[in-house]
C-alpha cells in the first residue's frame, strides 16, 4: 500500500485532505445512539491519528497503524495520542476497550478472505463483551465509466486531480486510479485498491468472531445507497 498511494508517502498532505472529514463525528453519533455509558476506544488503521484526536475529547482512546510513515506522522503534529504501530490481522495489545473502531475504509485494505477473518478476530480480541465495534467500509462498488476531476489545495497551491475506477468482480476489488498534476508541474500517479465487502458478507464475518449487527447505515445515516457505509455490531461472545 505505501507504494502506490501518494498519502502513505505524504502523510500531511492527507490531513490536509482530510481536514473536512465527518467520520468521527459520524462514529461519535453512532457510539452516543448504541453505548452512551461508553468510556474506552480502540481504532483500528488510525493512520495520522485525525479522528481519535476529536474522539480522545470524548474517551480514552489508543490508535493502531500499520504505515510506519501515518504513526510517525501522528506522534509528531499530535503529541498527547497513544498511536502504535502495528497490523490489525495480527496484533494483541492484552487490553480491552469498550468501543472497537475502524474507519477510513482501512478495512478495505485486505484483500483476502483470511485477511478479513483475522481482522474481526482482532476486534473480538480488544472489545469487552456488550462492547461495540463500529465500522465504515465499501458495501458496493463505485461503477463510474467517466473521468473524474477534482481540484485539490495544497501548500504550494491548487493540484489538479483526475480520477479513474475500475471494478474487479472476481476479487470484488475496486481500484481508484490517481493522476496528481501539482503546482510545482510535477506529475505523480498512484493507485488504491480497495476489497469491497457486501452487507451480508460483513454480517457473516461479524457473526463468526462473536458480534451481533445493531445497525448498517448509509454515511448520511440513513438507508444503504451509496458505496461506503457504518457497521455497528454488538460482541455477543
Amino acid at each position: 500500500m505505501e507504494a502506490t498511494n501518494l498519502f502513505y508517502r505524504d502523510p500531511a498532505l492527507y490531513d490536509l485532505v482530510q481536514a473536512d472529514s465527518t467520520s468521527a463525528a459520524a462514529c461519535r453519533s453512532l457510539i452516543e445512539r448504541y453505548a452512551p455509558e461508553a468510556a474506552s476506544l480502540i481504532d483500528f488503521g488510525c493512520g495520522t491519528g485525525r479522528d481519535i484526536a476529536l474522539l480522545s475529547e470524548h474517551y480514552s482512546c489508543v490508535g493502531v497503524d500499520l504505515q510506519p510513515a501515518m504513526v510517525e506522522h501522528a506522534r509528531l503534529v499530535r503529541p498527547g495520542l497513544d498511536v502504535r504501530l502495528g497490523d490489525m490481522r495480527t496484533v494483541r495489545l492484552q487490553e480491552y476497550a469498550d468501543v472497537v473502531v475502524c474507519l477510513g475504509n482501512s478495512l478495505a485494505y485486505v484483500h483476502n478472505n483470511d485477511g478479513v477473518s483475522q481482522v474481526f478476530d482482532t476486534f473480538a480480541a480488544h472489545v469487552r463483551p456488550g462492547g461495540l465495534l463500529v465500522l465504515c467500509s465499501p458495501v458496493s462498488p463505485v461503477l463510474r465509466k467517466e473521468t473524474m476531476r477534482a481540484e485539490i489545495t495544497v501548500p504550494e497551491g491548487v493540484a489538479q486531480v483526475t480520477i479513474t475506477y475500475v471494478w474487479d468482480l472476481r476479487t470484488q476489488t475496486n481500484t481508484m486510479h490517481r493522476v496528481w498534476s501539482l503546482p510545482s508541474g510535477i506529475e505523480v500517479e498512484d493507485e488504491i485498491h480497495r476489497r469491497v465487502l457486501f452487507p451480508l458478507e460483513l454480517e457473516r464475518y461479524a457473526s463468526l468472531a462473536g458480534f451481533e449487527i445493531v445497525t448498517m447505515e448509509d454515511e448520511t445515516g440513513g438507508e444503504l445507497v451509496s458505496s461506503s457505509a457504518y457497521t455497528v455490531a454488538r460482541r455477543t461472545r
